[in-house]
């Protein structure tokens, strides 16, 4: 009898173990095949949650198949400790794996609010943004001058949340002045700065930083950035250019970042530039003579007079040999790249075309004909 007790025991706990076993594999697979989810949404994480609130969370929007597979599977994996705050994208079919991943792996909001700070040569302009999870696209909530307007109502509400996201976005050829006189006006960092970095020496980028971070570490980091980009594309240079010092080229890839804004031709401006030093011809370029006057401190807001391309000074390129002594913005790597690897050309000119580009002349002759078209243009836009 006994035996026979024993046999229907064992019977008993393989069946409840086959059972436990298969609901094991029935968990596992919900947990690990793609979700319900049929349009990405942005995951709101707030600091001192729990996976409870998070797997509800999750379960009202549609998310997830099971908020009791989705906590238990995280407690298993060791993930529950690992919770982070922050607003989090996640994409539609996504699996409660990869969601568990999301929130506990990244660390950093990867949606939800965005202020970027545009610093650009005449303005600036600080943006806030939200991404829509269902195009991956950011849209403008607000728009302000920070030196000019009063913040925005939702300026204001998104500085008070804590994963609100912060981007300083530099553009080419700012002037160190103008960069460090647009970080005072960016309330969300702090710090003073003691001096202006050298002209030229920092690298135009967008920098994620955040709230309070020190804007003397951020200026620490746009130098360092420039650095190791002169450093590369001087290693890879031309090895028969006029210039002889990566500080040369700084000086020279500033001038072609003054002068074209137009990408395509960087490489064109750059050989113009190198043709003249190479023949002992002044450079005369126009951006050199304004740095001389403005000293990089804001823009002129008028055309050179005849007495100022005249006047001899240390950056009036009509009157001086060569380079002037220091670059006179910061260029970005492209305007680095055309300097050291210019294009091939014969061109020693180069004028406004009213298109935003420029007509490249080979001899004077040719170059006053397109100045003259220039003119004609300028005057014609003056009586409209």
């Amino acid at each position: 009898m006994w035996t026979h007790i024993a046999s229907n025991a064992l019977t008993l706990l393989i069946a409840v173990l086959v059972v436990a076993g298969g609901v094991v594999a029935w968990g596992q697979l919900q947990y690990t095949q793609p979700g319900p989810l049929s349009q990405a949404i942005c995951l709101r994480v707030e600091s001192g949650s729990n996976m409870r609130r998070v797997s509800e969370e999750l379960d009202e929007r549609g998310a997830i198949t099971s908020p009791e597979i989705f906590r238990i599977s995280a407690e298993y994996g060791d993930r529950t400790g690992s919770l982070k705050a922050g607003s989090f994208l996640i994409e539609e079919g996504a699996s409660m794996e990869e969601i568990v991943e999301v929130v506990t792996v990244g660390g950093q909001s990867t949606c939800g609010t965005e202020v970027v700070y545009r610093i650009g040569v005449t303005s600036q302009e600080l943006q806030v943004r939200e991404l829509d999870p269902s195009t991956n696209r950011f849209m403008e909530v607000a728009a302000f001058d920070p030196a000019e307007e009063e913040a925005p109502e939702p300026y204001l509400s998104v500085r008070e949340e804590s994963d609100t996201r912060y981007r300083v976005a530099l553009a080419e050829g700012a002037t160190s002045w103008q960069i460090v006189e647009a970080l005072k006006q960016a309330d969300f960092l702090e710090g003073d700065v003691p001096e202006v970095p050298a002209e030229g020496s920092l690298a135009p980028d967008s920098y994620e930083v955040r709230a309070g971070a020190s804007r003397g570490d951020l200026l620490d980091r746009m130098s360092t950035a420039q650095t190791a980009r002169l450093a590369a594309v001087w290693d890879a240079r031309d090895p028969d250019l006029p210039i002889d010092t990566p500080e040369e080229a700084l000086i020279l890839a500033s001038l072609i970042e003054k002068e074209t804004g137009v990408a395509e031709e960087r490489e064109t401006v750059a050989s113009v530039f190198v043709n003249r030093l190479r023949q002992g011809m002044r450079l005369q370029t126009d951006p050199t003579v304004i740095y001389g006057i403005t000293k990089g401190q804001g823009t002129l807001g008028r055309g050179l007079r005849r007495s100022e391309l005249d006047r001899e000074t240390p950056y009036n390129t009509y009157r001086i040999d060569g380079l002037p002594p220091t670059p006179i913005a910061n260029p970005g790597l492209a305007s680095l790249e055309a300097a050291v690897n210019p294009g091939e050309s014969d061109y020693l000119y180069f004028v406004a075309d009213g298109t935003g580009g420029h007509t490249f002349s080979r001899t004077l002759a040719e170059h006053n004909e397109a100045v003259a078209r220039w003119r004609a243009i300028e005057a014609e836009r003056a009586s409209q």
